[in-house]
């Protein structure tokens, strides 16, 4: 549960930026022939100095939304960003970045992610976009552990970046873990509500010390999506991939389920909140 105090303005509060970069057109994304210029809210702590390297955290909206929907924007700022900024100066959360981008394509003001059949799609595409385009533009503008942008050094400081979302932003979730997990340490698909083809995706991991990467799944028990992560987390404990924390507690996921908890931003906040207190520690 995430204290009452926590919703209101904290003293110590971090700031929020307008990142504006350069990708393409999703469908035609191999063939760069439809340059776009897309905006991500990057989230930076209290007493963010340039000298000091910080974790990275995506975090991708879901279906009727943007990258405004979690964090606000500079000029009007949610509640969540309270939530992060509390957390942080309590020392729950280690100091880091967050970053809320979109899967939304030509369409502005969350139209592509209200299309459940384009939204899949374009969560598909979106590794390319994340990979190519939008880590460099967050880790060579501020200060994180990669020492450069070249891939190398991206893929050398994967242990300080992680990737979430909640509904369709679970889904960009689970398609960063098969296509960037030489670039990403942690994930956290909370109330993913759609089947996914999950051995194709398991198999990412094919060759990787099981130790290499943390997934956390998160709904709620009057979700519509329990049913979906249950059984998602079911083959998880049956794959040669994962591991139980429950029952090993070296392990390399956990499934956590919140007693009467639907599918919306209360939800969403919460399971957000809960796994950042869990990366990095």
């Amino acid at each position: 549960m995430i204290p009452e105090e926590y919703f209101q303005a904290a003293d110590q509060q971090g700031t929020l930026a307008d990142l504006y970069y350069a990708t393409y057109e999703s469908f035609s994304y191999t063939e760069k022939s439809d340059p776009l210029q897309k905006h991500a809210v990057v989230y930076l702590p209290n007493g963010y100095s340039k000298n000091q390297k910080y974790d990275v955290f995506y975090l991708m909206h879901g279906g009727w939304g943007d990258e405004t929907m979690t964090l606000g924007t500079p000029q009007s700022p949610s509640a969540f960003k309270n939530i992060i900024d509390h957390a942080v100066a309590a020392g729950e959360v280690r100091p880091l970045i967050i970053v809320c981008p979109t899967y939304n394509n030509t369409n502005a003001n969350g139209r592509d992610s209200a299309n459940f059949s384009l939204a899949m799609r374009l969560t598909e595409n979106y590794p390319n976009e994340l990979i190519n385009d939008l880590i460099p533009a967050v880790e060579g503008t501020y200060s994180t552990y990669a020492a450069s942008t070249s891939k190398d050094d991206l893929i050398a400081s994967r242990d300080h970046r992680g990737f979430g979302g909640f509904s369709m932003g679970s889904v960009a979730t689970w398609r960063t873990f098969q296509y960037g997990l030489d670039y990403f340490h942690y994930f956290l698909p909370m109330s993913c509500g759609t089947s996914l083809n999950e051995e194709a995706i398991f198999a990412a991991a094919e060759g990787r010390d099981p130790d290499d990467y943390f997934v956390i799944v998160m709904t709620g028990t009057e979700d519509f999506a329990y049913s979906y992560d249950k059984g998602r987390t079911d083959l998880m404990r049956t794959s040669k991939y994962f591991s139980d924390v429950d029952v090993n507690r070296s392990g390399n996921f956990a499934f956590r389920v919140k007693e009467g908890y639907s599918h919306g931003g209360t939800a969403a906040m919460e399971y957000t909140y809960n796994g950042l207190r869990w990366f990095w520690k």
